[in-house]
């Protein structure tokens, strides 16, 4: 009869599992203080993990780097607007007015999305926040079902890449652009997405 360790018989969820759940819950929260309060740039690691009391050794054991605790910390909420008071022509200049506003008014998102062109843990919150929020939106006007997902992508390049190109690498010929301007390019783009019958 071969001998067993400690570590076999120990139950899972033991003590063990719930300082590892109690730590990680610590630092998330401290991270969402320190990140709303500094902006992302400013948060260190150090004075998170200062916050959460933990050693900032073990913030990284949890989550890598920067990137990944913004990504695991940050919860966002696009607060997609109800279209179904919206003339069916007019949802893609309701949807580009909408993440305009969003933009304009949250640094969060435009930090999740710098996080998420460069670590896997924002990409994967990115391709979350896609699936849960802006799919939904393209499921209900679009007239061809199986290809909402298709559909939602595109939508979602025309946005992203406008984020990108306005809010993150900050191009002149974009950032000089005028809400209506942009309206006026992107909304037909975004319309015709959604609802124009399939290539």
């Amino acid at each position: 009869m071969t001998g067993t360790s400690s570590r076999d018989t120990a139950p899972v969820g033991g003590p063990a599992a719930r300082r590892s759940d109690a730590s990680r819950s610590a630092i998330l929260a401290a991270a969402r203080e320190r990140f709303a309060t500094d902006g992302y740039e400013r948060a260190t690691i150090r004075a998170i993990a200062r916050d959460a009391h933990i050693d900032p050794s073990m913030v990284m054991r949890y989550f890598g780097n920067k990137d990944g605790l913004f990504a695991a910390a940050v919860t966002l909420d696009l607060r997609m607007p109800d279209l179904s008071e919206v003339p069916r022509t007019e949802i893609g200049y309701a949807l580009v007015g909408h993440f305009l506003a969003l933009w304009d008014e949250n640094a969060e998102l435009t930090a999740v999305l710098r996080v998420g062109v460069t670590n896997a843990a924002g990409a994967e919150r990115l391709q979350g926040i896609f699936r849960d929020q802006v799919v939904p939106v393209a499921q209900r006007v679009c007239p061809d079902p199986e290809q909402v997902q298709t559909r939602a992508g595109l939508c979602a390049a025309q946005l992203m890449g406008l984020a990108l190109t306005r809010y993150v690498l900050r191009l002149p010929p974009v950032v000089a652009l005028g809400r209506p301007e942009i309206l006026a390019w992107l909304g037909p783009t975004v319309q015709r997405y959604l609802t124009a019958p399939s290539p």
